[in-house]
This record gives C-alpha cells, structure tokens and sequence, in this order.
C-alpha cells in the first residue's frame, strides 16, 4: 500500500481502506468453491500424493469437524513401508485450487486455528496467476514455512526486474530482496507465533494479503492481538483496514511495477512433506536433528503419528474489493476494477477465466494442463525448485482436476 516512506502508506490506507465481501469459504461449504489436485506432487517434489475429492472424503482428509471448521490434513493412519525397488511411497495429503481469482483492490483473509508443522511437514497458503506461464503473472505466498519453523514466511515470485522496495514500514525482516530468484522476495515475520506449536498454543490467528496498485501489504495477527473489526466481522460485513497498524511484510511498487508482474491471482491451500525445500538434507537436519538424517525416511516412513499436528483447522477464508474498485468501470480486464461488460479470457492450459459483474474471475473449464518445464536454480536456502508452465506452485503437468 506504499508508493514512498510513511506519508504515502497513511495516503494509501486511507485511500482504500474499507474493503466490500465477495466471496467466503466457510463452514458447511467450505469446500464447495475449490478444486482437488488428485495427483503426486510434482511441482516441489514432496512425498505426497494429492487425492481427488472423492477419496479426500471418504479418507477424512477434508472435512468440517463438529465447530463448524473445515479440516484440510495430511494422513496420520497409514503405515508406510519400502515397495519393490523404484516404487513411489507417499503419504496421502490434500491441495485444493480455488475456482476464483482475485486482483487489484481485493483483501484475502484467512482464520486458522492450527496449521500444520514438524519434521518433514510443508503447508503453505498462496496465490498465482493462472493467465501465463509460471511466473509470468506473479505468485504471493500467504502462508509457508517448513519442519520446525517457529514463524512464517511472506514472500513475492515474478520474472526478473522486480525487487522489494525498502520504502514501507514493516514490522517483519527482509531476507532477500530480489522477487526472480527461486526463494523470490522473502520477509520473515518477527511477530512471535506466527507458526508451528505457538500458533497452536495461542490459539491460532489470522493473516491478512492486501493487493492494491500502491503496493501489497500482508498482516499476521496472533489470536489475541486480532482487531477488533476482524473479531466481529460477518460473512456480509465490510471491512475497513485503516486501524491495522504497520503490515508484517510490505511490497511497495518503488522498485516493481506490480501491474506489469500481477495478474487475477488463484488461492491455494496445501501440505507437501519433504520436498525440494523441507527435504534438502541440510535443510532439514538444522531444525530436525537425530535419526538418519533423511526426511522420507524418518518421518514419511515413521510410525503415522507424526503427522498428528499435520492438519490445517480453518474457522473462514473470506475474499473482499475495495470500495474504489467497486464504483470503478473499465475496459481493462488486468486491472481488475469493475466492468460494465463481461470479458472472456482463455487460459494457456487450454481453460477459460471469465470476468463476471462482480469483479471476480471465476474458471470455466474443468481441465488445467501445461507440458512445458523449466528448472530453475537457487531456491529457498539453495535448494533448487522446478517450475513450470502457468498452473501449479511451480509446475502442474498434464491434468484434469477434480471439481467440487
């Protein structure tokens, strides 16, 4: 929300500071505005098989429990041993794909009770765009952090010309700055539980993403510490955000054009385990030490109890547009304000997003599928992640999701 320093954040949070309802996940249809993954994790190598909606049901690994929450997990009843030589072993776990995109003018909001963590665990929540190839129009991530993590980690991916501005105030520490590398533009949070057993133990919170031309702002609050318009909100209520103090992390456009980066961004909500991040040997010994050291082998093929804390517990995600976009019109689809027509857009894999009356892109086509890969190195701590084209975290390959 910044163009330059202080006096601009004010102007920006002033400028666009009440934020309408459009759409929200949560209670018993939760689950009805997302599509399952229904394959292996192939876009960080996690030792994980996504299930389809079916199978996520009937397995209880996506439910809402008896608080009226939805429970997204990864399995903590199987016991899991070596096959024949070259045979896949993986945990069964769940990634869910919203069928809506959100852009400039929106605010995403997220309320957790507990978000998975442990050894080998890797939850993250994040957008993308869906209309190019990775990472042509942009990713933000929400939510991530890994094994025994105690905070979360905010971070921007983009081509290369981007950079993190160090013109906002923020409350968290900027850890690289520049938004084309594999770890992209990262900022850790400095508020204390923001993950692992202290987000439980407090009781969990909230996490905010604001998207706005003047700059993308995130906020974490830990239960306590939850504003009160956040505390009474509705499902109907509008939110105004000017009382929210400094963001966690701050992406000013001072050096990024975040127009030309970002396009209508998708929600993802998922738990790989291992991976090309939690499972780097190296990695994953600094905060898991003893055993043999390797992540599959002392936690995916563990007794399944180690994933008892390996579920996310979600009171509500709610997606809102700012009043200015609201009362906007205009031909530019990209921008995403309000337009008086109805514009149709084809999607790279093959799928189409549509722009509907009320500002937000909803996907029309059922199959999401890209062939082209590129690896990329110099990943998150020097890892090395491959994406790809358009779709996935990093790469979704040749796939039909499963609708809800």
């Amino acid at each position: 929300m910044i163009l330059a320093g202080v006096s601009c954040l004010a102007y920006a949070l002033v400028a666009t500071a009440v934020y309408a309802p459009v759409r929200q996940y949560e209670g018993s249809t939760f689950f009805d505005q997302w599509a399952f993954y229904g394959n292996v994790d192939n876009t960080t190598w996690g030792n994980v098989t996504y299930l389809d909606k079916p199978n996520a049901v009937s397995k209880k690994l996506a439910f809402i429990n008896d608080a009226g929450n939805a429970i997204v997990k990864v399995d903590n009843t199987a016991t899991l041993t070596l096959g024949a030589p070259g045979a896949i072993v993986n945990r069964d776990s769940i990634r869910l794909t919203s069928l809506h995109s959100y852009g400039m003018g929106s605010l995403i909001v997220i309320d957790a009770l507990h978000i998975p963590y442990g050894c080998s665990v890797w939850p993250s929540f994040w957008t993308y765009g869906i209309q190019t190839e990775w990472p042509k129009s942009g990713e933000i991530d929400i939510i991530e952090a890994i094994n025994n993590m105690d905070h979360n980690q905010a971070a921007l991916h983009t081509t290369p010309g981007c950079f993190k501005g160090d013109e906002a105030k923020q409350l968290g520490k900027t850890l690289q700055d520049d938004c084309s590398t594999g770890a992209g533009c990262v900022v850790a949070e400095s508020k204390p539980n923001s993950y692992g057993k202290g987000f439980k133990d407090a009781g969990g919170g909230v996490f905010a993403l604001v998207m706005e031309n003047t700059g993308f702002n995130i906020w974490f609050f830990s239960r306590p510490d939850i504003p009160e318009n956040l505390k009474s909100a509705t499902a109907t209520s509008s939110i105004d955000i000017s009382g929210w103090g400094t963001p966690s992390a701050a992406f000013p456009t001072n050096r990024c054009d975040l127009n030309k980066y970002f396009q209508p961004q998708t929600l993802v909500l998922l738990t790989t385990l291992c991976g090309v991040w939690a499972g780097v040997p190296s990695i994953y010994k600094s905060s898991c030490p003893g055993g043999t050291g390797s992540c599959f082998a002392d936690n995916v093929l563990g007794p399944p109890s180690n994933y008892d804390n390996a579920f996310w517990e979600i009171k509500y995600i709610r997606a809102y547009l700012n009043d200015g976009a609201a009362s906007t019109t205009s031909d530019s689809a990209t921008t995403r304000q309000i337009s008086t027509t109805t514009t149709t857009m084809t999607v790279t894999s093959g799928g189409e997003e549509t722009l509907g009356s009320d500002g937000i892109w909803t996907r029309t086509s059922t199959v999401i599928a890209q062939t082209t890969l590129e690896s990329t190195s110099g990943a998150k701590n020097g890892a090395t992640k491959v994406r790809g084209a358009g779709i996935g975290l990093w790469v979704l390959v040749g796939l039909t999701v499963s609708l809800l």
